[in-house]
């Protein structure tokens, strides 16, 4: 029921003032289901996670998902709905906004305050790689669940050391026994069918004592022996070149409409 209310007054708004909502600063969801991804069960988990992570790390999660752009850009409408709807904590206003767009499959990721400082440029892109999977396959909960977790891990390393950055991404598992049990058992498997192949083929060969047995007399003559260098063929590729802006760490920031410091990007989905 709440959730109707809540969609029939975000239409109400849509449809009298064509710009994002305005929402009282207490009053302001972290989670804006415009385009209806979720279930009323994953809603409701989904937003007591970013309030739980919100109000312990005093950095605003919010997740916003609309049908339309309003002719905006996905940069413009993710930084003017974080600005105009009273998110952010501090006088810098800290957090990250995350959009989705279904009218183009867009995503971004706003980010605010100290929400520039955990998510840097190059945490931003090691987190959408988390996502983007889940999002292509229309798992919507699950890599809005993602986004919360990683989000709340890279606040956690920025408050207590360095910011996840270039150079300083979090390192994968990596199950080492696991692993090394499934090299041994299919190598001993392919080792086992290629021994088995060849014996097969050996059946009806018996050893000689002399080496005369495998050569065929008078079978080969040789009248002239040299060596002759025909030609040379050499590959030759391209050295990527490589986008500084990518590679040098921190955040890349730009000013919204409102007039405040914003970082993030984004892409298709």
């Amino acid at each position: 029921m709440k959730k109707r209310i809540f969609m029939v007054y975000f239409a109400l708004v849509l449809l009298f003032f064509p710009v994002s909502p305005v929402f009282a600063a207490e009053d302001a969801p972290r989670l804006v289901d415009g385009a209806d991804l979720l279930t009323d069960s994953e809603e409701t988990a989904l937003r007591d996670k970013l309030d739980e992570i919100s109000e312990r790390q005093q950095v605003d999660l919010v997740i916003v998902t609309t049908d339309s752009l309003e002719g905006k850009s996905p940069m413009e409408f993710a930084d003017d709905f974080y600005d105009y709807n009273g998110y952010g904590f501090g006088d810098s206003y800290d957090g990250v906004l995350f959009l989705i767009s279904m009218e183009e499959r867009d995503w971004h990721i706003s980010t605010t305050g100290f929400g520039i400082t955990a998510i840097t440029d190059a945490g931003r892109e090691y987190i959408s790689e988390k996502f983007l999977g889940d999002l292509s396959d229309g798992e919507y909960g699950a890599a809005f669940t993602a986004f919360a977790q990683l989000c709340d891990a890279f606040i956690t390393q920025a408050r207590e050391g360095e910011p996840y950055d270039v150079g300083n991404l979090p390192k994968e598992p990596f199950p080492l026994l696991m692993n090394l049990a499934i090299a041994l058992i299919a190598g001993f498997l392919l080792s086992f069918i290629i021994t088995s192949v060849m014996r097969g083929k050996l059946k009806s060969v018996h050893s000689q004592p002399m080496a005369d047995s495998y050569i065929k007399r008078d079978s080969m003559h040789l009248t002239k022996q040299s060596d002759m260098f025909l030609y040379r063929h050499v590959n030759r590729s391209r050295k990527p070149e490589h986008d500084e802006s990518s590679y040098s760490g921190g955040s890349v920031t730009h000013t919204s409409s409102s007039g405040r410091s914003h970082g993030g990007g984004g892409g298709k989905f």
